[in-house]
């Protein structure tokens, strides 16, 4: 996963978008719309979507590699980084008029594609549990229930949703009958759906969206009734390497920020970074990192080369996160009372980066599934 023309393109736009921009924006709780804007007009967002429908038809490793550098460079690629996982699923099983309907708007930046509704209040990561439904009625199908954690709901024009189609019955298997819709979120909103802001540690954009009677059209169902687990799953991989990239790249911004100051600050007449109590935890985060790099680079390898690779997706996403949350943390130290100071943006991203211990699946998760599928352990869930 190198990239490197990527690489410094990334990193120059991101120049335009300053910390302070990113503090503004977490006072206001606002949505990083101009930042979003210039990720589109530049393709970057778009490096996903075959050439065929407008993208550029780069390789998952691209992908990674334009998260990890926005944030490297200090910026907040989950402002809109659902859009390269999310399309997946429309393009490996939508049908060839869903693919041309939508893909090139996307690529083009017209209509964007970032809220995912999945989770919700009851079932958290059982999603074989969910309960909302679609019931069929003509050629539409009526949608009832409420998502939870649909992050950028409000600044979508498109949903990608995962609900209910057959009722959960004795014998049948627990991720059967669960089905994907498109939604045209606008048109929604005028048929019963409400989209209720959740505020949170971070600047997330995160929701709570209720679907009461809300009508969408057949044509939006994705690939067949009835197997939308098995495709919301195919992009799981994808959506865990991204996600493990971002962590690589915020690990990287606070190694260089620790580094940066240790040189610099002076206390008692020497640099901090003189004292191997400042210069081992920024030396073991950086190694930590690089480590985790590598279980990025092989997951990123397996995806690519279409071998099986969910062990190495779950594991890079762990070790990465749990080396952003290392790297932080060790900001923080190193930083000392400055580590909490709004300006410096450490307590920023420090937020931001902690959210990846949790989601989009947690640490507990990742184990129990190594520990079953990999080690061959009994199943704990």
């Amino acid at each position: 996963m190198m990239h490197e023309d990527i690489r410094a393109a990334v990193a120059r736009l991101c120049e335009a978008f300053p910390g302070s921009y990113w503090r503004e924006l977490d006072r206001e709780r606002a949505y990083p719309a101009a930042f979003v804007e210039a990720l589109t007009r530049s393709g970057f967002l778009a490096a996903l979507i075959p050439q065929a429908y407008g993208g550029a038809g780069l390789p998952l490793g691209a992908a990674a590699a334009i998260l990890e550098e926005i944030q490297a460079a200090g910026c907040n690629g989950a402002s809109c980084h659902a859009q390269m996982y999310v399309m997946g699923t429309l393009l490996r099983h939508g049908s060839e008029h869903q693919k041309q309907r939508y893909l090139p708007a996307i690529a083009q930046g017209a209509v964007r594609l970032q809220a995912f509704g999945v989770t919700e209040p009851d079932s958290g990561s059982d999603t074989a549990a969910i309960t909302t439904t679609a019931r069929r009625e003509g050629d539409r199908y009526i949608i009832r229930g409420r998502k939870i954690w649909t992050s950028r709901a409000e600044h979508s024009d498109l949903m990608l949703l995962l609900a209910r189609t057959s009722p959960a019955a004795e014998g049948m298997k627990r991720t059967a009958g669960l089905s994907v819709f498109i939604v045209d979120l606008h048109e929604a909103k005028q048929h019963g759906l409400t989209i209720d802001p959740i505020r949170t540690m971070m600047n997330h954009a995160t929701t709570s969206i209720g679907f009461d009677d809300v009508p969408v059209p057949a044509e939006n169902l994705v690939g067949a009734e009835g197997e939308g687990f098995r495709y919301i799953l195919s992009g799981m991989n994808a959506e865990r390497i991204l996600i493990a990239a971002e962590c690589i790249g915020d690990a990287r911004w606070f190694i260089a920020k620790s580094t940066v100051y240790a040189r610099e600050r002076v206390v008692f007449g020497r640099p901090i970074g003189q004292n191997q109590g400042i210069q081992f935890p920024i030396a073991r985060a950086y190694a930590n990192m690089r480590a985790a790099r590598l279980m990025v680079d092989e997951a990123l390898r397996r995806f690519e080369a279409e071998e099986p690779c969910g062990p190495e997706a779950n594991m890079a996403k762990m070790l990465a996160a749990d080396a952003s949350a290392e790297a932080g943390n060790v900001a923080i130290q190193t930083h000392g009372g400055f580590g909490f100071a709004e300006d410096f943006d450490i307590e920023r991203k420090f937020r931001e980066t902690r959210l990846y211990q949790v989601a989009p699946v947690s640490t507990n998760l990742i184990l129990s599934h190594l520990a079953e599928h990999v080690l061959g352990l009994p199943r704990s869930y």
